[in-house]
């Protein structure tokens, strides 16, 4: 096998069971968030209280574990495996790869947060941290714990769930599936009801996290809207937005991957580099570069206490507002952001893709954070604009705050506004991708027309939870949903643990090291078979 790898036909069947049953699932939610909005609202309250009551612990402990077992297998033998044939080369450049990787994984959320999350802890901190709101003490928690939630938890949870599937679709010739990953632990049944169940269980945690995600999407483009055009927000409005963008979202689908998603992606990194680069300038500049090195250093030195906070001694509420909602965010995301990666990860080697994964997005994330975040605490605290006040006014409104604060805000609201859009494009685009090759039997290249409806309904789903409840609806489904795949996720680790454990290539061993003479008798012995005379002759002269 080592050097052959299996291979599978690029296109598949749909398959009608786990299309028609997923449909059908994420049809039953839109048409109850529209004819009963209430009851949803309350369904997802109560689910929500005691998900969190109950399985907290179970999000904190997994995400740790997926972490560990990124880093751990990143530095072990493991490491030099290719996700492919032995002589396979990467599929897209190092460049192409990683903005394709960033826009997938974090996307809106990044927009959306790079305010509001440091202003809300400002505001309001932590209760683990004991400090008092507003204070220089405050500032630094809550750099500290935005660090935290948006770097190496939610990287780790995405390279698992990435690992197995680009393991088992590439090395292994599988459909690019999470029920195929489970092939050593399942075997044949992998095409049975247990398969299935598994492929709807990531078919539904797909479609509500990133439902979530395009929701956030149109309530921050609607109050961008309502800063630079005067027009009112409001529900109506941010429906309006979804409508427009799943437009967008479907001619861009018709591109195909190499040209649609890779042109979009690369754009966005461009234009969130823009934007950044824009604030660091006009912003405040010297302050930004020392919040950089003391939260990342603060990060790393509290990332064992806030890694291990559950509610014993904790706030419960602030930990299912918080870390909790963003674990869940995360695993929810890690079929449709593992599927993605993986799709686009062939030819690297197992530690490079590890490393990509967990450090480049994480560094940048950083960076993204200590500017955005950083000037806005400058902002707020020295008088310049009341963002604490835009937060109250609704977390969508922080970002536009800040721009509203610096020269030329006008535009780069209008650049902002962008940016969201084509996240929201790119993250639908690249999630009904997944979603088409989760019901077409794991084909790397699904039926355009699953994929545009896919992404239609992601479109439907946002749409419906914002009128059951706004931001509040999205957070609650992302966790409800995220619960089951868990479980899943933990299968996966365990399964690509035991197949890796038994490649071709670790069995062959790392080659002997020899000393330059070993070497050059080495290479006489082998050129003596062939004209012996003239190799020794060589090899005594330079003896001599």
């Amino acid at each position: 096998m080592t050097g052959q790898v299996g291979q599978r036909p690029a296109t598949q069947p749909v398959d009608r069971v786990v299309l028609g049953a997923g449909v059908a699932g994420v049809l039953a939610v839109v048409l109850w968030g529209v004819f009963a909005r209430g009851s949803l609202a309350r369904f997802g309250e109560s689910g929500l209280a005691w998900t969190v009551s109950t399985f907290g612990w179970f999000f904190v402990v997994a995400a740790d574990a997926f972490l560990v077992l990124a880093v751990v297998v990143a530095a072990s033998r493991f490491g030099r495996i290719r996700l492919g044939a032995d002589d396979d080369e990467p599929e897209f450049d190092t460049l192409a790869w990683i903005a394709m990787m960033f826009s997938a994984g974090m996307g809106i959320g990044l927009v959306f947060f790079a305010v509001a999350e440091p202003i809300q802890h400002y505001a309001a901190p932590p209760p683990a941290s004991g400090v008092e709101p507003q204070t220089g003490a405050a500032a630094a928690a809550a750099m500290q714990y935005t660090l935290f939630h948006w770097t190496l938890h939610p990287w780790g949870i995405y390279a698992v769930a990435a690992l197995a599937l680009a393991y088992s679709t590439f090395r292994k010739g599988r459909g690019n599936r999470i029920s195929s990953a489970f092939a050593p632990l399942l075997g044949d049944r992998t095409d049975g009801p247990l398969g299935r169940t598994i492929d709807l269980l990531a078919v539904f945690a797909t479609v509500f996290g990133s439902a979530t995600s395009l929701g956030l999407g149109a309530l921050q483009v609607a109050a961008g809207l309502d800063l630079v055009a005067g027009v009112p927000d409001g529900r109506a409005v941010e429906l309006t937005i979804i409508g427009a963008l799943t437009l967008a979202f479907v001619l861009s689908a018709f591109s195909g991957l190499h040209r649609g998603v890779k042109w979009l992606s690369t754009t966005n990194v461009l234009i969130a580099v823009v934007l950044m680069l824009f604030v660091f300038v006009v912003g405040p500049t010297v302050y930004t570069l020392e919040v950089l090195p003391a939260s990342v250093g603060d990060y790393l030195s509290g990332l064992v206490r806030m890694s291990t906070r559950t509610g014993a001694f904790s706030d419960p509420a602030w930990l299912g507002s918080w870390t909790i909602f963003y674990w869940a965010w995360w695993i929810s995301w890690a079929p449709f952001v593992g599927t993605f990666i993986a799709r686009i990860s062939r030819g690297r080697t197992v530690r490079q893709f590890l490393v990509g994964v967990l450090l480049v997005p994480s560094g940048a994330s950083t960076v993204w954070f200590a500017v955005m975040g950083g000037s806005a605490l400058r902002t707020q605290t020295t008088g310049t604009r009341d963002l604490v006040a835009d937060v109250g006014a609704g977390s969508e409104q922080a970002l536009f705050g800040l721009l509203d604060a610096l020269p030329l805000a006008t535009l780069t609201s209008v650049l902002a506004m962008v940016l969201i859009a084509l996240y929201f494009v790119t993250s639908a685009d690249s999630a009904s991708l997944v979603l088409g090759s989760l019901s077409s039997r794991g084909a790397l290249r699904p039926h355009r027309g699953v994929v545009v409806l896919w992404g239609v309904l992601i479109g439907a789903v946002a749409a419906a939870l914002l009128l059951a409840g706004g931001l509040a609806a999205l957070q609650q489904a992302t966790i409800l949903v995220a619960l089951p795949f868990v479980v899943v996720m933990l299968g996966l680790a365990v399964a690509v643990l035991r197949e890796m454990a038994a490649d071709p290539m670790l069995r062959a061993g790392p080659r002997p090291r020899r000393s330059g003479l070993a070497a050059a008798v080495n290479a006489a012995r082998s050129y003596e078979e062939e004209d012996p005379a003239p190799v020794t002759r060589w090899f005594h002269s330079r003896r001599r």
